[in-house]
């Protein structure tokens, strides 16, 4: 009798277990069901902010490489990718997490990364899908293309709206390789990068509907409510390390040591301008290494727009000079800037010598120049000796030009595309294109063609778009909304 009550209480409990659903069973009590965003944050940070390119280099006359034809170069380029696009839906897995956790900071640096994943879009292509973009989990796969006005409006919108997020109230920020969750400095980043992006719409004084210049105002006119950049210190700016996968891009890359060399009309501009910066951007040509390295006839450059045979038969006289060694000896280098406190100073100028603030444009132009320095580690007096030249004098008439002239110098192997995108609205500097090599008939590329999987896969929201913006087809010389005067 004993062994049968035994018996039924063993048939009871497992009756009862069987009750249980079988998604019951499908969570492991022993793993955590929420993610870190800081882990995420990190990952975005190093892949937004790594903004160190020979590609932009050379489109801007800067560098020149003589291994071979360059589409970078020669303007030969044709479509881009929609890579950051993958990097968005981090953004989107990086905010789901921080709502999990309540932590609002999350969200505004969310805000942050669309607004600079979108800009870089935008600038590349034009129109591109927006607000209907990064709904594949609501099989939302062929997304309408939103138009760049729009975009623009809603880049600004977020930014203001992620400044007003940013609260010590709202949480830690770990995993932020940049900053270390000093949300001071993050609230510095999101107003500079609005300032960048109202820069970029220069030709858009008289647009209503963004009012680029009251919005620019208003940033200036409320530095306790809009915090910009104010020292090096608070550039967005990716340190390197020597740890494996952590070097400075271009460590040990022997095609950088051998094969890329400086263009000559920048050579000239910094010997013009005798800019000390040159020394520490170059090695000297071979045919100056009898000189003191400090000798600015001891550099030289190649023909960005010449054919590659008469580059590489004047490089075979001794000319050319090439990039300093420590662009491919030391794995630390300098910081990769996505954003750096020199660019916001020069934009402060702009915006002054254009009449959108009243600040001195001329003070703002000197605090790009000595930022500029100071990162590369010039000491005072050299600085305020470069300050007294009589080329680097700022003159009103002259203004736009001079300021922007400083701003591409100090985007050198920095910032990205900013250099291009920069000369591509305002002109300054003129870039060569009467050399044999140049192809695209001799013209300046103005965006990138959109890529051949939204042909495959989106061709019908894509060709709308095509349409909209570009009557004559989707080409690289195809002018969008934001170079468009109103």
């Amino acid at each position: 009798m004993k062994t049968l009550k035994i018996i039924l209480s063993i048939l009871l409990i497992s009756s009862l277990g069987g009750c249980k659903k079988y998604d019951d069973y499908q969570s492991d009590p022993n793993r955590t069901t929420e993610g870190d965003p800081g882990l995420l944050l990190t990952n975005i940070q190093v892949s937004v902010s790594g903004m160190v390119t020979l590609s932009a280099a050379m489109s801007s006359r800067q560098m020149v490489n003589t291994d071979g034809s360059d589409n970078n170069q020669y303007y030969g380029w044709q479509r881009a990718g929609f890579g950051n696009y993958n990097m968005l839906r981090q953004v989107l897995k990086m905010e789901e997490e921080a709502k999990l956790i309540d932590n609002t900071n999350y969200l505004a640096l969310g805000k942050f990364f669309r607004a600079w994943l979108f800009l870089s879009l935008t600038n590349t292509f034009g129109d591109v899908p927006y607000s209907k973009a990064l709904q594949g989990e609501l099989d939302a796969f062929t997304p309408a293309y939103d138009r760049q006005e729009d975009i623009y409006l809603a880049i600004l919108n977020d930014l203001k709206e992620a400044n007003n997020m940013i609260s010590a109230d709202n949480g830690i920020v770990n995993g932020d390789v940049i900053y270390g969750g000093d949300l001071e400095k993050w609230k510095k980043a999101i107003n500079s990068l609005s300032l960048r992006t109202l820069i970029s719409l220069s030709r858009k004084e008289g647009n209503t509907k963004i009012g680029v210049i009251n919005r620019f105002q208003e940033i200036v006119g409320s530095p306790a409510q809009y915090p910009i950049f104010t020292s090096n210190a608070d550039s967005f700016a990716l340190p390197y390390y020597e740890i494996d996968g952590n070097e400075y891009p271009y460590f040990n890359s022997n095609s950088i040591k051998t094969a890329y060399y400086f263009e000559e009309s920048f050579v000239n501009m910094l010997k013009g301008l005798e800019d000390p910066r040159l020394f520490t951007f170059a090695d000297r040509e071979f045919n100056g290494k009898d000189l003191p390295e400090d000798d600015f006839n001891a550099y030289g450059g190649l023909g960005g727009s010449d054919l590659l045979s008469d580059n590489t038969g004047r490089l075979s006289n001794g000319e050319g000079s090439p990039i300093d060694s420590r662009y491919y000896d030391d794995p630390e280098n300098e910081p990769a800037i996505g954003l750096g406190y020199a660019e916001i100073e020069f934009t402060l100028a702009e915006a002054a010598a254009r009449g959108w603030i009243g600040n001195d444009p001329e003070d703002h132009y000197k605090k790009g120049i000595v930022a500029s320095m100071l990162f590369y580690d010039f000491n005072q007096a050299t600085i305020d000796a470069y300050l007294q030249k009589n080329q680097v004098q700022y003159l009103p008439q002259q203004g736009v030009e001079m300021i922007i002239t400083q701003k591409y110098i100090s985007f050198f192997m920095n910032s990205g595309w900013e250099l291009f995108y920069n000369q591509r609205r305002t002109g300054f500097p003129e870039f060569a294109t009467d050399g044999g090599g140049i192809l695209n008939g001799g013209q300046i590329p103005k965006r990138w063609m959109y890529p051949e999987s939204e042909i495959i896969y989106n061709n019908e929201s894509l060709q709308a778009a095509i349409s909209q913006q570009f009557p004559e087809g989707d080409n690289v010389n195809g002018e969008m909304w934001l170079l468009k005067t109103e």
